[in-house]
């Protein structure tokens, strides 16, 4: 064996008495020390936010399938009970074994972020956590329990437990899902409007204000507008995932000369799916555009930044790309449509909306000189940007979808799908599309409203 094979190298990522990274090697017969030294760039807090935001990014692009995935498998489930047809059979074991590796990956992830809360933001999970920790105990000893207990009882009780009794485990596991999707919410809605809450001076902490206080976080008008819009994005997320994985073997299956199950199975599980992507977007669209109402209105920085509105303005316009940054004066607006940002604010073009100067001056009078009270305004432009434009994109495919599946409803003739028929074989290649434009744009859509906002950090 050469001396190579005996090399061992011990990287250490050491950070000196001034604040430098320095990198040690050493070899196993003689020491060889090389000094890599560089500025530090980030702090433990942008360390924290850091990871902290990975993994929630990462936790939150498994949630919304598990919550819209669950109600369709009990649906598919509930018409193989109610209809007999072995193809609703079929559907359900298939769909159903996406949940389950869904769901541990999600559960998974999520307790990585439990442990965070307590790691990464000590003094916070101290100050609020009697508040904070209410919704997050309920989430986790009703609704996560509830959806294990019956998810376990729908994977091993196939053929030991009545076919009804059967289908109302998986209900139960898409009710456990919802739930525990509003607890979170609730929390998360406390976060950027803090309600039922009082400061105890004995403690010098955050407490919930007796039980009226947490009724008060349950009805937190900012939860109900967000639970609507989660729910629904999750349903398109779901639908999605259904259309394209669908539209996918129905091609493949019909390439082959599978035509009975191409038509049967995937084409019925294909408009199963578009629909669903139909009904979820009009909802998604709908609350969403109330919750950019309510934003708007309960926190002006955050709205103003998703716009990057430098100036309160009249009949402020939508900007399609904009770069730099309203507080240095270096913001460049990049095809502004006038009236639309008015519209979306108030639902009225003319009216005045409030920009990031005005904002920062009314919160520096409410809660105090020396804060920068503006949300970052870049990831909060873009971030909105991405969402719009990838919820624009599952729109373009629920219309294809359709009218590809219009276009070859009428036929059954042996090769109907083929990838060599212009219509088909186009769908074949949107289905590769069709399942992750949603998903990846429900992950900017978190971030946009859910963005830190330093006055939701002063005011409780």
């Amino acid at each position: 064996m050469t001396r190579c094979h005996h090399l061992l190298i011990l990287h250490l990522l050491l950070r000196d008495d001034r604040g430098r990274f320095t990198y040690c090697f050493h070899h196993s017969s003689r020491k060889v020390t090389l000094m890599a030294l560089a500025p530090m760039a980030l702090d433990s807090l942008d360390l924290a936010r850091w990871q902290f935001g990975i993994t929630t990014v990462y936790h939150f692009i498994l949630v919304p399938l598990t919550i819209g995935l669950s109600p369709l498998v009990a649906l598919m489930e509930t018409n193989y009970v109610r209809t007999g047809n072995e193809q609703w059979r079929v559907a359900t074991k298939f769909f159903g074994k996406i949940l389950l590796i869904n769901f541990a990956l999600g559960v998974a992830t999520g307790i990585v972020q439990e442990f965070q809360f307590g790691m990464n933001w000590s003094e916070y999970s101290r100050y609020v956590g009697n508040i904070f920790g209410a919704p997050l105990a309920f989430e986790a000893l009703l609704a996560f329990f509830m959806e294990s207990t019956f998810l376990g009882l729908w994977i091993f009780g196939w053929d030991r437990l009545s076919p009804k009794l059967h289908n109302l485990c998986m209900w139960m596991v898409a009710l456990g899902t919802n739930i525990s999707a509003f607890f979170i919410l609730a929390a998360n809605s406390w976060m950027q409007h803090p309600v039922g809450t009082v400061v105890n001076p004995d403690t010098g902490r955050a407490e919930l204000d007796g039980i009226s206080g947490f009724f008060e976080v349950l009805n937190n008008h900012i939860l109900w507008t967000t639970l609507i819009h989660t729910v629904s994005s999750a349903f398109l997320v779901a639908g999605a995932v259904v259309l394209g994985v669908s539209a996918w073997w129905m091609t493949k299956a019909a390439a082959a000369g599978q035509s009975y199950e191409a038509y049967e199975l995937w084409r019925r599980l294909t408009r199963f799916g578009a629909i669903t992507m139909i009904l979820a977007g009009v909802l998604t669209s709908g609350s969403g555009h109330m919750q950019g109402q309510l934003i708007a209105e309960e926190q002006p920085a955050k709205m103003a930044s998703a716009e990057m509105l430098c100036r309160t303005e009249s009949g402020a316009g939508f900007t399609v790309a904009a770069f730099g940054s309203c507080q240095d004066g270096t913001a460049t607006h990049v095809i502004t449509v006038p009236y639309v940002y008015s519209f979306m604010a108030t639902n009225d073009p003319n009216a005045e909306v409030m920009g990031l100067a005005d904002a920062q001056h009314m919160y520096e009078d409410r809660y105090g000189q020396g804060v920068d009270y503006a949300p970052n305004e870049m990831v909060a432009f873009w971030s909105f940007r991405l969402m719009i434009g990838l919820g624009m994109i599952s729109i373009a495919i629920r219309a294809l979808a359709m009218c590809s599946h219009a276009g070859i409803a009428s036929s059954r003739a042996p090769g109907w799908a083929s990838p060599r028929y212009g219509r088909c074989g186009f769908l074949h290649r949107l289905a590769h599309s069709a399942g992750s434009s949603p998903r990846w744009g429900v992950s900017p859509g978190w971030w946009s409203p859910t963005w830190p906002d330093p006055v939701s950090q002063v005011r409780c």
